[in-house]
């Protein structure tokens, strides 16, 4: 059996790799866990989709304002200076090359960069892409937070996507439950493997080619 982080473990690895300054948009579902582990002296300043600057992490249970809430419409903080924001300016702000890093979950990334995390490709499945075109190519590096593989255990990092694709060469990062790999110009570097997993281990979990460290 694999040792595989778990979700809250993977969003404070990607946490710590996050430079001190900068300005950073969190996407819904996975990503949100990140805000929990970013420590307030790297003054980090997060951008929510729906029209925040400074956002800070969840709010305790208990001190919930249901009036301010993040793009996924879970209750958070405002750190002191924040601000509040309508959509044409978020999406300027997103699609202007202002934000610095975008964490998204990811249902495939190909070895290129490619992402899919859109739709599943289900016949009639409606539209639901929300901002995660823009973000994919407004960001100057987008981090991909997901699990490695699927449910039914096939891998989600692959040659191509064979799902409909948000962005074309647009990852920078992969975290997952098992390591984190680079999209370089040669091809996937593995940056790090969880404590245990060897390298054949990831490789048999992954479909695409892997650079070794």
């Amino acid at each position: 059996m694999l040792k595989r982080l778990n979700r809250n473990e993977m969003a404070e690895r990607l946490a710590a790799d996050i430079p001190a300054g900068s300005y950073v948009n969190i996407g819904i579902g996975m990503p949100e866990l990140v805000a929990r582990y970013l420590s307030p002296e790297k003054e980090v300043i997060l951008q929510s989709e729906n029209g925040i600057l400074g956002m800070g992490p969840p709010a305790p249970e208990g001190q919930e304002d249901t009036e301010l809430i993040n793009a996924g419409k879970k209750p958070v903080t405002l750190l002191t200076g924040g601000a509040f924001f309508d959509h044409v300016i978020s999406f300027a702000m997103m699609r202007g090359g202002h934000l610095d890093i975008c964490i998204m979950g990811g249902m495939q990334v190909s070895r290129t960069g490619d992402l899919a995390n859109w739709n599943l490709g289900r016949p009639g499945e409606p539209p639901a892409v929300g901002g995660a075109m823009d973000l994919a190519v407004g960001a100057r590096r987008v981090f991909i937070l997901m699990e490695h593989n699927a449910k039914d255990g096939s891998p989600k990092v692959l040659e191509s996507c064979s799902l409909p694709v948000t962005g074309v060469g647009v990852v920078s990062r992969i975290y997952t439950d098992l390591a984190v790999l680079e999209v370089a110009p040669e091809g996937l570097k593995v940056l790090q493997i969880n404590d245990g997993v060897s390298f054949d281990d990831l490789q048999a979990q992954t479909g695409a080619q892997l650079i070794r460290p």
